[in-house]
């Protein structure tokens, strides 16, 4: 089995160097389920200062990632899954997870400054996505979710492969309230029925707890 090789490109390299090699990213990669190339978006720079940005047509504030280092570097990649990281996108999903982490290769593009060139996007990008509703210096953070949650789903990275099949999102529901020893603590008692030995009744409790939190959290998954 070939591992799913995930390339990011960014101006900031170093951002990765700590957090792709601890928890599930890294067991992900040390088991060669992942494999991960991190591109610094200056090594096709322009000029003496590797410049990747330049001001925008039509004036306006701030710098735009200029189409010749980013296109050169995407070139680099040809044949991978594109994604733009950027607050225009699409939301991630758990869907998105999961469609990814059967790719071959996926490319995540980490934005700065006012945004990328829109040729770039139009022609070289396959989907863009955002973490949110808001704004942040850069997509590196949204790249590092997309790594862990990816990595998360490879063969072989989580203990139980159960535990990725009964949480949040899976049947359009939040998981359920989750609780563990002591049964006791400061007063504060577990459900008794998670005591009872009664597995059929502890699942429907469950099923129960997923429709309300999702209910109360999250109205918008549930179609009443």
């Amino acid at each position: 089995m070939h591992p799913v090789r995930i390339s990011i490109i960014t101006i900031f390299p170093d951002y990765f160097d700590g957090a792709v090699g601890v928890g599930m990213v890294g067991r992900a990669i040390d088991r060669e389920v992942l494999a991960l190339d991190v591109l610094d978006l200056r090594a096709w720079g322009i000029g003496a200062h590797r410049a990747v940005d330049d001001a925008p047509f039509g004036g306006g504030p701030g710098m735009v990632m200029s189409p010749g280092p980013l296109a050169e570097a995407l070139d680099t990649v040809e044949g991978s899954h594109r994604v733009f990281l950027t607050p225009a996108g699409d939301p991630l999903r758990q869907d998105h997870l999961d469609r990814w982490a059967r790719l071959d290769e996926l490319t995540l593009v980490c934005g700065r400054y006012e945004g990328v060139d829109q040729r770039i996007v139009d022609n070289m990008i396959d989907e863009e996505i955002s973490l949110g509703d808001f704004v942040m210096a850069g997509g590196e953070p949204a790249a590092l979710a997309v790594v862990e949650g990816v990595a998360r789903l490879l063969p072989g990275v989580v203990g139980n492969p159960e535990s990725t099949v009964s949480e949040s999102f899976r049947d359009g529901l939040l998981e359920e309230p989750v609780y563990t020893r002591p049964a006791e603590f400061r007063g504060w008692e577990v459900p008794e029925i998670l005591l009872s030995g009664d597995h059929g009744r502890i699942a429907e409790w469950r099923r129960r707890r997923r429709l309300e939190r999702t209910r109360q959290r999250r109205p918008d998954l549930v179609d009443d």
